[in-house]
């Protein structure tokens, strides 16, 4: 399993924001996360990975920053860390974690608990539940590893749809750092918030196989919130559009993370859509208006917007409006 390194000069700094900075090497798109690699600057000398992106891949339409020569090295560990994220990779780095710090809620005394499957469901599950309920963001391995690369996530801190962000296992880059799904949502609790999002990162890893992709994270999330007290709400893929006859209709991933489910997870339905029998246990829920409650954010999923997907986001705005009524 070899990487794919090459050496190269920046030769453009494209945009800048915490925990991410978009820039070129030698005239090819590159992305460099600062808090593994250090900042960067034009005409730093770096190694890139470019494996993903000689090979075509979904998530290769760029280069990503593996060490920045210029001014990455003898970089010390942040104050007080000692727990390694990727440990005993080439990428290991000491961060500090949040249950070092105390404050987990033993229970989750019905907190409720949006389950994603996919990151493009994050938007309007957060539009559903509103600005009003605090809200955190936990983000499960699956997908994208650095939380930073979510331009959606960011959107939603800014708007104030999202009040705090968690990334868990080997993902990295959140507001606070977890080792596990359950001490993310104990330490949620403990620190008020009143409702959780939890989805994989940008992207998805997938083999075309019912068991073996990135979206199993939500059963995860699922029972992990139901073991712990709390009021899981599975947002179900839907999709009109899907050229794929396996994710037509109501996804097979949705049916994968069902039957992995222990229990205790609702299946949020939007209101006006027929359902397979077989999505049980389901909350029907009106979500009209949600074109308007979601106005302004970005609705993408696998390329196709809200006039080709209207259920798609129609279903995730429904499972953020079942959490708001729990949380109130």
């Amino acid at each position: 399993m070899p990487l794919s390194l090459r050496r190269g000069r920046v030769t453009a700094i494209v945009e800048q924001h915490e925990g991410l900075v978009r820039l070129e090497v030698d005239g090819s798109a590159c992305v460099a996360y600062p808090q593994l690699t250090g900042t960067v600057a034009l005409d730093d000398e770096v190694l890139v990975n470019v494996q993903a992106r000689e090979l075509e891949l979904g998530s290769g339409g760029f280069d990503v920053l593996y060490a920045n020569l210029t001014r990455g090295l003898g970089l010390p560990a942040a104050d007080g860390a000692h727990v390694m994220k990727l440990p005993y990779t080439p990428l290991q780095a000491a961060l500090p974690y949040a249950e070092e710090q105390g404050g987990l809620a033993d229970g989750l005394d019905g907190l409720p608990v949006v389950c994603c499957s996919l990151h493009s469901q994050v938007a309007p599950a957060c539009a559903g539940i509103g600005t009003e309920v605090r809200t955190a963001y936990v983000q499960l391995p699956g997908g994208a590893l650095p939380l930073a690369l979510s331009d959606t996530v960011r959107l939603l801190r800014e708007r104030g749809l999202l009040a705090r962000t968690v990334s868990v296992g080997a993902c990295f880059g959140g507001e606070e750092e977890c080792v596990g799904v359950a001490s993310a949502l104990a330490w949620a609790a403990g620190a008020g918030y009143e409702a959780v999002v939890c989805a994989i990162g940008p992207g998805i890893v997938g083999t075309g196989s019912r068991l073996g992709h990135g979206g199993l994270a939500a059963a995860e999330a699922a029972n992990a919130a139901s073991a712990l007290g709390g009021s899981p709400v599975l947002a179900a893929r839907v999709s009109s559009a899907d050229e794929r006859e396996r994710h037509r209709g109501v996804s097979y991933h949705t049916e994968a993370v069902l039957a992995l489910c222990a229990g205790g997870v609702t299946v949020a339905w939007p209101g006006g859509l027929e359902a397979p029998a077989w999505v049980e246990p389901r909350q029907e829920v009106d979500a009209g208006g949600w074109e308007e409650a979601c106005a302004g954010l970005p609705l993408s999923h696998m390329g196709r917007g809200p006039d080709e997907e209207a259920w798609f986001f129609a279903a995730a705005f429904a499972a953020g409006r079942l959490a708001r009524s729990f949380a109130t």
